[in-house]
């Protein structure tokens, strides 16, 4: 039997798998790490914690499945969107911290490329619009804020890109993480755009010169890796990429109108398409499946499970208390207690924008706001009302493609942390009024990274066989009187925001005024 490990390098931890070829799961393993908020709207890693999280996970895995380590074929990794990359030097270490997806003190550098860049030329290069999300934007902070920094650069490499050079000592970035740091690469070309990197002031030399489909071999591990991990040297790694598109194919989404949304951290939800200039509300990359022709358009919340995160830390020191105790889960508890909350939360509303909001709105300056709160309400209103907000907020996503040319499924796929939720996922059915899938083994981008392998290696045929390997829940259909509830709700949620957006734009100064000196490693 061959066996494939697929690996993922997300925001709080990376998770591995193990394979055999058929596509059963023999192993997992997961490691956890916090992100570094050194101010307000701040989120940046070192990628010493990723290296560490890789190496344990793949030998965890090994250990756990018992196989031996000739018979593994490949690996596949894949990781958050990087945002900036990680700026090393030319012996390919950190100069400075990955400034990530979630970041956003490029806002000064997003205002220089709105007044000084076409923006019409960005989108029809790029296929992608200005934003501090963009890692180019985060690359541009750099140059104007760390010169200390900027003047010992070599390259930025995706995270993926950084742990496969580890693993193999090969410098290679693969088309999604390339097209995912928008501005300076041109979508339709398959290339780095010279001509706006110039324009940007961005040295070409900044970008790796290799680039690499995912279903092709970056490289193979060296014998100091071999070590670490316990593979055996010499085997195959894959580049997966971005773990939005990566995710939504180990979700069984192949083909236009499958769509998928990634509800972890943060929410990503996507689909595939040929179109590469869809919408500039929305974020396009090369799809990690054939990058020349297919194109991963998603819409994306800052926020998703870290919402629930941070009540829980905050607000559910109680549940949390009950857990250690009971031995179950503190999300299950605040599940059960929010099941009773009626559509709407009792009259509460929330915005989910605690850090800032991506696509649609593109507004860093955003801040999270719960209207409606009475001296009835209860901690489980608050709760149902945080879950509802995301829902909305991939609602507004999904109307994003209205008139766009684009035939949706009419069931939607949810993937991640947010599917294993008691009451989550009908809240989505019931705010989108559309069924809902959940993959029962939800393995995520870890899978797909495997499969990716597996397709670089010959290990496995296609990419087709990735649907024989699901096995989905019973599909979650909308209730329709809650879906009205909703449709009602979701108006005032539109509505809300562009009546307190210059409030919230103030607080975010404040925020800033108030702010202290830059936090050093």
């Amino acid at each position: 039997m061959n066996y494939l490990i697929g690996v993922d390098i997300g925001t709080q931890g990376t998770k591995a798998v193990l394979i055999d070829e058929k596509g059963t799961v023999l192993a997992h393993s997961y490691k956890g790490y916090e992100v570094e908020t050194p101010r307000h709207s701040w989120a940046e890693q070192w990628p010493d914690v990723w290296e560490e999280a890789t190496w344990q996970t793949i030998s965890q895995v090994i250990a756990k499945a018992g196989v031996a380590p000739e018979n593994i074929k490949a690996v596949g990794v894949s990781s958050l969107y990087g945002g900036s990359g990680i700026p090393v030097d030319k012996k390919m270490e950190s100069v400075g911290p990955c400034i990530i997806w979630m970041d956003r003190r490029a806002e000064p550098e997003t205002e220089w490329v709105r007044e000084n860049i076409d923006s019409d030329e960005l989108f029809a290069v790029t296929g992608n619009s200005v934003n501090s999300y963009f890692g180019f934007t985060k690359i541009l902070w750099y140059k104007n804020n760390r010169p200390d920094i900027w003047d010992r650069i070599h390259h930025f490499v995706p995270p993926c890109s950084y742990i496969v050079h580890k693993l193999t000592d090969t410098v290679a970035v693969d088309y999604s993480s390339a097209g995912n740091i928008g501005g300076v690469f041109d979508i339709r070309r398959k290339e780095w755009s010279a001509e706006m990197m110039e324009q940007l002031g961005i040295p070409a030399s900044f970008m790796p010169e290799r680039l690499v489909a995912s279903t092709e071999v970056a490289g193979h591990v060296t014998d100091e890796a071999a070590k670490r991990t316990g593979l055996a040297a010499g085997i195959p790694v894959v580049i997966g990429g971005v773990d939005a598109p990566v995710a939504t194919l180990g979700a069984g989404a192949l083909e236009e109108g499958n769509h998928v949304a990634m509800l972890g951290t943060s929410m990503c939800w996507g689909f595939v398409t040929d179109r590469a200039n869809l919408s500039p509300g929305l974020v396009s990359m090369p799809h990690v499946l054939n990058p020349e022709e297919k194109i991963y358009t998603f819409g994306g919340a800052s926020t998703a499970g870290a919402i629930a995160s941070w009540f829980k830390d905050t607000l559910g020191q109680s549940e949390t208390l009950a857990a250690e105790l009971t031995g179950i889960n503190p999300y299950t508890l605040l599940d059960t207690e929010a099941m009773n909350v009626p559509a709407g939360s009792n009259g509460l509303l929330v915005l989910p924008y605690f850090m800032g909001e991506r696509s649609p709105i593109w507004d860093s300056h955003a801040r999270g706001a719960i209207i409606g709160l009475t001296l009835l309400h209860k901690k489980a209103d608050i709760y149902k009302a945080l879950m509802e907000s995301v829902a909305y907020a991939l609602r507004h996503n999904m109307e994003e493609v209205h008139g766009a040319e684009i035939r949706l499924d009419k069931e939607l796929t949810i993937v991640g942390g947010v599917s294993k939720s008691l009451v989550w996922p009908q809240i989505i059915a019931d705010v989108t009024g559309r069924p809902v899938k959940v993959v029962k083994d939800d393995v995520e981008a870890p899978l797909a990274d495997a499969l990716l392998a597996g397709i670089a290696t010959k290990t496995i045929s296609g990419p087709e066989v990735v649907k024989e390997w699901l096995e989905y829940g019973p599909l979650i259909e909308p209730d329709a009187a809650n879906h009205a509830v909703y449709t009602e709700y979701y108006r005032q949620y539109l509505n809300l925001y562009q009546n307190i957006k210059g409030s919230l734009h103030e607080i975010a100064e404040l925020q800033k005024m108030e702010a202290g000196g830059e936090v050093s490693r």
